[in-house]
């Protein structure tokens, strides 16, 4: 599993056999949460969360919003273009 980032004590990673729509799943503070990246004119958006407080999750926000081109990037040498095609959220 690729980490694409690495800040505040979490890790921002894309597994290689995931599936659209990219986003990255971050690790840490004893949870974890998956993370649209919002292809296009999109802006990242929470898919969901489990075992992180409030404070993490808006630290884990703000980081994507200010990393996204690079998790862009990464996502796209794993996977090809991204696009915003949506599936199943689980």
């Amino acid at each position: 599993m690729p980490t694409g980032h690495r800040a505040y004590g979490l890790r921002f990673v894309i597994y290689v056999n995931d599936h659209p729509p990219a986003h990255v799943h971050v690790l840490g503070a004893g949870g974890e949460a998956k993370i649209n990246l919002g292809v296009g004119e999109g802006l990242p958006s929470l898919l969901w969360a489990k075992g992180l407080d409030r404070a993490t999750l808006r630290q884990a926000m703000l980081e994507v919003m200010a990393r996204r081109d690079l998790l862009l990037a990464a996502w796209q040498r794993i996977h090809g273009p991204a696009s915003e095609e949506t599936t199943d959220e689980a």
